[in-house]
């Protein structure tokens, strides 16, 4: 379980925010079983190449390799 010790570092309500959308970006392709590094940086790299298309980055969107 994420989260407890982890909270201690958010300071202020944006950073809290930023690492609970970060977690469940996490958290979320764990349980859809990608790899999370695969999967973020695949959500990275799609948003750079197309912001509009957001549907493709949900995790049973992700085409698994």
């Amino acid at each position: 379980m994420i989260g407890r010790k982890a909270w201690l570092f958010s300071y202020t309500n944006t950073g809290a925010n930023a690492s609970a959308i970060l977690y469940s970006l996490v958290e979320t392709a764990k349980a859809n079983n990608l790899i999370v590094h695969d999967y973020i940086a695949s959500c990275l790299q799609q948003i750079a190449e197309n912001p509009n298309d957001i549907d493709a980055l949900l995790p049973w969107n992700i085409k698994r390799s």
